[in-house]
C-alpha cells in the first residue's frame, strides 16, 4: 500500500457532489486521470457511477465542487470528451458512414465532403467495419452497432474517452473482441480513458487504475487500486501474470463485503482526499478497512 500524491492530473475531479432533494448520491469525491491513463470505476448499482460519467461529459452539473481538464474548468459538453454509451445511440436513418461523418462535421465544420468521407471510412476500417460503411443500424448486429459508436467517438480524436459499460449488452465473444480492440486503440498513451464497468476481469484487462466505490446512497470512493500488471495485457494469458489473482481477489472481496460495510460510514475527520491508494500483491490479497 502506498500513499500517492497526484498533483494537477490531466483531468482533476475536485470535491464534487450530487444530490436529489434530501438524498445524497455522493459528495466530496476527489480523483484524477493522468494524460494517457485508463481508469475504471467499479461499484454496485445506485452508487452514482453513471452520474459521475455524465458530470465528466458535461451532461450534468455537480451540486458542489469542480472539474478541471488540462487547466480548464469543465462547464458543459465538449468534443474533447467523447462518450460511448451502453446503447449504440446511432441515428437510424444514417448509414454507418453517415453516423461517423455526422460527428466529424461537428468537429471539423470547414472540411470538405471528401475529407469527412475519407476520415469516417478510416475510422470504420479501424474497428473492422470497412465493408459495412453503407449499411444502416437496422442492418447491423449489436456488436457492429457498438463498433460504429466506438468508431464515431475515436474519429473525433478526443483527449478523453468516456465509456458507460459499452460492452455490457453484448455476447461474451463480441464483448471480448471489442475489449481487445479498445486495448489496442486507446493504449499507448494516445488518449486518456474513463470507463464504468461491473466486469472485474474487464477492469483488470483495460485499466491502469481501478476506483472502488461503496454502495449508495451517500457513496464514496473508498480505494484506488494500481494495476500491477504491465502492458500490453493479453486476455488469454492474463490469469498467468503475477499479481492477477491478488488484484482480482481484492476487487471481488470489496464488492462482496467491504462496499456494503463501508456504505454511508466515514471515519472521524475523513475527507474525500483520504482515499487509500493500494497496489495488491501476491502477499497482500485482501485488505480490511
Amino acid at each position: 500500500m502506498e500513499g500517492v500524491n497526484r498533483m494537477h492530473p490531466y483531468l482533476s475531479i475536485e470535491g464534487i457532489a450530487r444530490r436529489y432533494g434530501a438524498r445524497t448520491v455522493f459528495e466530496d469525491l476527489w480523483f484524477g486521470v493522468e494524460r494517457g491513463e485508463f481508469v475504471c470505476l467499479i461499484g454496485h448499482s445506485g452508487c452514482g457511477k453513471t452520474t459521475i460519467l455524465n458530470i465528466l461529459a458535461g451532461l450534468e452539473a455537480p451540486d458542489d465542487g469542480a472539474l478541471v481538464m488540462d487547466g480548464h474548468e469543465i462547464s458543459g459538453p465538449s468534443l474533447d470528451r467523447a462518450v460511448i454509451f451502453q446503447s449504440h445511440a446511432l441515428y437510424p436513418w444514417l448509414t454507418a458512414l453517415g453516423n461517423v461523418g455526422f460527428a466529424l462535421r461537428s468537429r471539423h465544420p470547414t472540411w470538405s465532403k471528401a475529407e469527412i468521407r475519407d476520415r469516417a471510412q478510416a475510422a470504420l476500417e479501424l474497428v473492422g467495419l470497412k465493408d459495412a460503411a453503407g449499411q444502416k443500424p437496422c442492418e447491423l448486429s449489436g456488436g457492429m452497432k457498438q463498433r460504429v459508436g466506438i468508431a464515431r467517438a475515436l474519429s473525433l480524436e478526443p483527449a478523453m474517452l468516456l465509456m458507460d459499460e459499452p460492452f455490457s449488452a453484448l455476447d461474451a465473444l463480441t464483448r471480448g473482441t471489442l475489449q481487445d480492440e479498445v486495448v489496442g486503440l486507446v493504449g499507448g498513451g494516445r488518449q486518456s480513458a474513463f470507463m464504468i464497468t461491473h466486469d472485474v476481469d474487464e477492469a483488470i484487462l483495460l485499466a491502469d487504475r481501478i476506483l472502488l466505490m461503496t454502495n449508495g446512497p451517500n457513496a464514496r470512493i473508498a480505494e484506488i487500486l494500481t494495476n500491477p500488471m504491465a502492458r500490453p495485457r493479453n486476455r488469454a494469458s492474463l490469469h498467468r501474470q503475477p499479481g492477477y489473482y491478488a488484484l482480482r481477489n481484492h476487487i471481488v472481496d470489496f464488492l462482496v463485503t467491504r462496499s456494503r460495510l463501508l456504505a454511508g460510514t466515514r471515519p472521524p475527520g475523513w475527507t474525500g482526499r483520504d482515499v487509500l491508494h493500494i497496489t495488491p500483491t501476491d502477499s497482500l490479497e485482501t485488505m480490511s478497512s
